[in-house]
């Protein structure tokens, strides 16, 4: 895709299973690629292993809870490897339950990483992409932002409010040629995924049931996400921003 190589491209939880996926493949690119996420170890392999391939990429720990963390790391990450160019907003976290059977205590820490991790990179990265006049950012959200999803009602609440955020992003940034757009994946067979349906019986009966339900016949998978984010990310969408897709296998269909 156009305009991908050289650029600096911070993606959170990139150690993860969807986060490391988007991560190869602005690797495979010809990106610099920050790898930013909780588990620096885990950070470190992913960016090892783009190094590896030939590509350019470099691992920041951060806590996305906390803002001075998200400042450091951003900071880090610019001293390192220059300006921002892509910031994918892709990091995570859930526990699954009834909303009836949950507490504050969860329900602060679902909102911390989901939301207020989110709002601090935004604050972090945007007022550098302002004064420079361009810049890129790709939303990672859910389709429970779009349909809702039993069980996880907060974790929802943060997508959805991620989602609307993400759109007065795009209005507010327009004029500085700051694309802002939301990607939101269906049921995929991630490690937060797994947590979600649970270990055995339970788990595959659920698994099973969202396999027959998806008109493509399978769960998605984490590199099923990477090409769309990428494309979002690139010269060819220069022309779109305050969009929502999603990559559900079919699941989701909305006008």
């Amino acid at each position: 895709m156009k305009g991908l190589k050289d650029k600096v491209v911070i993606v959170t939880g990139g150690a993860g299973g969807i986060g490391a996926a988007v991560c190869r493949r602005f690797g495979e690119a010809g990106a610099q690629v920050a790898v930013f996420d909780i588990n620096q170890d885990a950070a470190e392999k992913v960016a090892g292993e783009i190094r590896d391939a030939g590509g350019k990429a470099q691992a920041f720990g951060v806590d996305l809870t906390s803002q001075e963390s998200v400042v450091a790391a951003v900071n880090a990450a610019e001293a390192a490897l220059g300006p921002t160019d892509v910031l994918v907003n892709n990091a995570g976290w859930d526990h699954a339950a009834p909303f009836l059977k949950t507490d504050k205590p969860l329900w602060e820490k679902i909102v911390a990483v989901n939301l207020y991790g989110a709002l601090y990179m935004h604050h972090a990265v945007l007022p550098g992409m302002s004064a420079r006049g361009r810049g890129r950012v790709v939303n990672v959200a859910s389709d429970a932002a779009r349909v809702g999803s039993s069980g996880e009602a907060v974790y929802a609440f943060c997508k959805g409010g991620l989602v609307a955020f993400s759109k007065t992003m795009a209005r507010e940034l327009a004029r500085k040629q700051i694309n802002v757009n939301v990607v939101c994946p269906g049921p995929t067979d991630t490690a937060l995924f797994r947590d979600f349906a649970g270990e055995g019986e339970k788990g595959e009966k659920l698994k099973d049931a969202l396999t027959k339900a998806i008109p493509f016949g399978r769960l998605g998978q984490p590199d099923d996400l990477p090409g769309i984010i990428a494309f979002l990310s690139s010269d060819e969408a220069s022309f779109i921003t305050g969009q929502i897709i999603s990559v559900s296998g079919g699941l989701t269909m909305a006008g």
